[in-house]
């Protein structure tokens, strides 16, 4: 069974350690200790073997399993099944044997459906459908925020906000809001896009509602709203929760700023301007090592800051910012989220370049253009494995590479299946959707299938 993690900030030790009497100096040297030793991104906490929310189990991208395949035998997998589906950008999530999904479909009326499918055979278990006619939202081939699963319930967020939460066995809707009516979000062109995180009790949705209702905090078990924050537009960019000087800080990339916030009371910890020049297009969610925060825009290039271990603040590190999308000194993201890697980023810019970059100073250190063909918008998918970097791109090639300073090491690459043209069409379409590893599988969807491959060793 999924838990949440119990909501317990570092700091405890800290003050255990002072009833008793410890020198204070001691106590707060310990908490520095403990924040810069403490996981930074975590939400949910699952078995080994589910992917159940947003970039796996801990939102970080990174894939702990064993057993896993070296290299690949064949030029082209052979799935173990295919499921058939409609089209939409939101990537699977697994847990407890059940892989879960969103798509739409157009005919006979328009309808955003929530999926439920057997993780061994692709059966159908359920599937809720409800009417959702797209308005102002550009891209319109589908559902964009992934479900989150966490003790046996189901949370799925359409991208015109609707937010569900259904019993992940039966498929039985719990609660369900329509955000856009509720808090007239301000839409943005892509629609609501940003997956919501769980956080102790609550449900946290990124929408860009009015009143200061940029971020909504729900309770998960009865839908009751806990709390409203921020009169920032919205962006697409998915929240995370770090520690920080002993306490838990929900970190978002709204369309206007950086945010730190207390996730049970949506209290402003501190805030760091990052407006975006042209349009707002942060879509990559905000990494974190150790007090390295990053983030990365197609028009805007990369920030970096500093989060301050003494105090829930932050300081610019330093922002690289090319002329424009197509003259870029560093790394300008757009739907791929970088990676932090002793002391250097490896990042998608924004015509499929792979590039490395000094942490310390933003500056690049190589290019590659061999891992995804050159293309603007072109995207990769990184998911961290051990000391490999495993790559899915947008024209549906699974990759295990070796990154570092000296260059792109390609170790071995497969075929999954080919990109379809409802995501984009344009050059014979793309994948652009995040997949999921679980049970030393891959699950990853295009708009007409989703399938599962073996990669056990």
């Amino acid at each position: 069974m999924l838990q949440s993690l119990p909501n317990k900030p570092i700091c405890t030790t800290t003050e255990r350690m002072l009833k008793n009497n410890m020198n204070p100096r001691c106590a707060a040297a310990i908490t520095i200790a403990l924040t810069i030793l403490a996981p930074k991104i975590t939400a949910t906490t699952a078995k080994a073997d589910d992917w159940p929310q947003w970039r796996g189990p801990d939102r970080d991208g990174v894939w702990s399993e064993t057993g896993i395949v070296d290299k690949f035998d064949s030029p082209h997998l052979k799935p173990i099944w295919r499921a058939e589906i409609a089209g939409g950008y939101s990537g699977p999530t697994i847990a407890e044997g059940r892989v879960f999904l969103t798509d739409r479909i157009t005919k006979p009326v328009q309808m955003e459906r929530v999926h439920c499918f057997d993780a061994a055979t692709g059966r159908k278990i359920w599937t809720h459908a409800y009417k959702c006619s797209y308005r102002n939202v550009s891209y319109d081939t589908g559902p964009r925020a992934s479900v989150l699963i966490e003790n046996k319930r189901a949370f799925s967020l359409g991208a015109m906000g609707n937010l569900f939460c259904f019993n992940a066995t039966s498929g039985t809707v719990l609660w369900s809001h329509d955000l856009n009516r509720k808090y007239k979000i301000r839409m943005p062109i892509w629609g609501i896009a940003a997956a919501p995180i769980i956080e102790d009790n609550l449900i946290i949705t990124h929408i860009g509602g009015e009143n200061n209702a940029c971020l909504v905090a729900f309770d998960k078990i009865t839908g009751k709203e806990a709390w409203h924050a921020l009169s920032d537009k919205p962006s697409y960019s998915a929240p995370i929760v770090i520690d920080q000087a002993g306490l838990r800080v929900l970190v978002c990339w709204t369309g206007e700023n950086v945010v730190g916030l207390n996730p049970a009371t949506g209290k402003v910890y501190w805030s760091h301007p990052y407006k975006q020049r042209r349009m707002v297009i942060g879509i990559a969610t905000p990494v974190v090592q150790d007090n390295h925060l990053l983030v990365s825009g197609f028009f805007d290039g990369s920030l970096l800051l500093r989060l301050h271990y003494d105090k829930p603040d932050v300081s610019k590190v330093w922002l690289v910012q090319g002329e424009d999308e197509m003259n870029t000194r560093g790394l300008h993201s757009i739907i791929s989220t970088p990676i932090i890697k002793n002391g250097h980023i490896y990042g998608c810019c924004a015509y499929g370049e792979l590039r490395c970059l000094d942490l310390k100073t933003g500056d690049r250190i190589w290019e590659s253009l061999e891992a995804v063909p050159r293309a603007r918008w072109a995207t990769m998918h990184f998911i961290e494995h051990d000391e490999e970097t495993w790559i899915f791109n947008e024209r549906g090639d699974l990759i295990i590479s070796r990154l570092s300073p000296d260059g792109y090491h390609e170790i071995s690459r497969t075929h999954i299946f080919d990109p379809t043209t409802g995501q984009l069409n344009r050059r014979g379409g793309v994948c652009w959707t995040h997949p999921a590893f679980a049970g030393r599988k891959m699950y990853v969807r295009n708009d007409k299938e989703l399938l599962c491959v073996d990669l056990a060793k």
